[in-house]
């Protein structure tokens, strides 16, 4: 781990985590009023300029109402990964806690919360036939079969990962053919090894029935429509924006792209996006479970939320 990695923080740090849809946006600004405190996104597509609708970035005025950090940063077809996040996060907190301000990191990418408060799994070398190889079945095989495949060595980390997620269901598999022990018994082993970074930091969870959340998903599914989603993607299309980039690829844009294209109907689109949306959810969910730290509400129990944030802030 480099220095900074090892750096702990004093500082309040608030995290309001959930699943798409669950209503965090709200809740966060409510905090921020009550708390004083700034938004850090925790959201791995948030990041990209011109790509709100399909992220579900907080409207412009919700965020004129309260400082929000890590939106809009990079281009739809520059590389942003973990490091990049802890990276702009860590400065972002510091900036923060300089104003006298409390950070709320505020999204619903386990990924990035855990390298975050944890640090990045530390990848072992991998044979280059071994690599080679497993591209050469992902062209002739398919993502899905790979992903197969990695259920049945790794089923905690198949579970997090979408089965066309070709890159990373790859890495996952590698580093099992390289050390013979699944990623995620690796990952476990790190956060045990390198403890929290944070002195005074508290993690809220938002949750709701799945019968609730599935309703709410698929009411913003259609919402996003509503609003321009297809606008938008073909904005992004117009200026340049290759439909194979990883950002385009995403839940929402490769939906319309394929609308767009002709391959679905409106009414496929809007079926699988919905579809694809609460898979996703399931997927944050498993990220989320990991971790024994989180206390969860509902979202119409913001006034304990409140409370345990408030006697949080007090001792902090």
């Amino acid at each position: 781990m480099t220095d900074q990695d090892r750096h702990i923080i004093a500082g309040p740090v608030v995290a309001l985590i959930g699943p798409t849809a669950v209503g965090k946006t709200s809740l966060s600004l409510t905090i921020c009023h009550e708390c004083n405190a700034e938004i850090v996104s925790v959201d791995s597509m948030q990041v990209y300029r011109y790509m709100d609708i399909g992220t579900a970035k907080a409207t412009p005025a919700e965020r004129a109402q309260v400082p929000h950090h890590l939106i809009d940063i990079v281009d739809p077809d520059q590389d942003y990964h973990a490091a990049s996040f802890v990276q702009d996060c860590l400065a972002a907190i510091a900036d923060i806690h300089q104003r006298g301000a409390v950070a709320l990191l505020t999204g619903g990418t386990g990924l990035y919360l855990q390298a975050l408060k944890y640090g990045l799994f530390e990848a072992p070398a991998v044979d280059g036939e071994i690599r080679t190889g497993l591209k050469q079945r992902l062209k002739e095989e398919g993502s899905t079969t790979l992903h197969q495949e990695l259920h049945h060595c790794d089923p905690a980390t198949a579970e997090r990962l979408h089965p066309h997620d070709g890159v990373r269901i790859i890495r996952a598999l590698e580093v099992f053919e390289t050390t013979g022990r699944p990623m995620s018994e690796h990952i476990r082993e790190q956060a045990r090894r390198c403890g929290d970074r944070f002195l005074n930091f508290i993690t809220i969870g938002l949750t709701c029935p799945r019968n609730q959340l599935y309703k709410r998903i698929n009411k913003r599914s259609r919402h996003m429509v509503e609003l321009g989603l297809e606008e938008e993607v073909r904005g992004l299309l117009a200026m340049g924006y290759k439909a194979e980039l990883k950002s385009m690829q995403s839940i929402g844009y490769r939906h319309m792209m394929n609308y767009i294209n002709g391959a679905w109907s409106q009414a496929e689109m809007l079926e699988l996006l919905a579809r694809d949306t609460r898979r996703y959810a399931k997927r944050q969910y498993t990220w989320f479970n990991r971790d024994q730290s989180i206390r969860w509400f509902e979202p119409g129990q913001r006034e304990m939320i409140m409370s345990s944030i408030r006697s949080f802030l007090n001792r902090a």
